[in-house]
């Protein structure tokens, strides 16, 4: 029987497992779960610095108060323990497939759509935003995330009354919509 080993994740079944999720039985704000939802009424400033103050502790896996690659390998070794069922450190594809199966499940009930598929990652596996954000070191303190969020908030706030609407949000969301299409179409042209 051919067996998976930490290594060979890695290398082959991490991006299945990222995609997919890998979030298996763990509850929303649980370090390495599944991301915090978005809001999609009203949020004041005060709301929006506690969901990224939460947003950082949860991703925060080593807890040493910054973002890093650390944290990404911690992450991945727990989601590797919660597979690996008999701890030998070794998948063997039943406990693989067991996991994937549980994995897709517990994201059709958050949403009921399932794995996103070709999520771009920025530097040291974490977010595009987290790329723009780390500092010359490769990480991010929970200062400097912290600023980023209220510094997106101010942005979606047009009409800086502290508090960002549906509308706000809906404008802003075709904003980035269009920037996308036109980046797009830009590479498209110059291929």
């Amino acid at each position: 029987m051919r067996k998976i080993t930490p290594y060979l994740l890695g290398a082959v079944g991490a991006a299945t497992l990222v995609t997919a999720g890998a979030v298996v039985a763990q509850p929303a704000g649980a370090p390495g779960g599944p991301r915090m939802e978005r809001p999609t009424g009203p949020e004041t400033r005060a709301e929006a610095l506690e969901r990224a103050t939460k947003a950082f502790a949860r991703m925060d896996a080593n807890e040493d108060g910054v973002l890093n690659d650390k944290d990404r390998e911690a992450r991945e070794a727990k989601r590797f323990g919660m597979i690996d069922t008999n701890g030998d450190g070794v998948l063997s594809r039943e406990e693989f497939s067991a996991g994937h199966g549980k994995m897709r499940g517990k994201m059709m009930q958050r949403d009921g759509k399932g794995p996103k598929m070709g999520h771009k990652r920025g530097p040291g596996g974490h977010g595009p935003m987290m790329g723009k954000m780390a500092n010359g070191g490769g990480q991010v303190t929970q200062a400097e995330f912290t600023a980023a969020a209220l510094e997106r908030f101010d942005k979606i706030d047009t009409n800086g009354d502290g508090t960002v609407s549906a509308e706000e949000r809906k404008v802003q969301k075709q904003a980035m919509k269009a920037k996308f299409k036109e980046r797009r179409n830009a590479k498209k042209a110059a291929q």
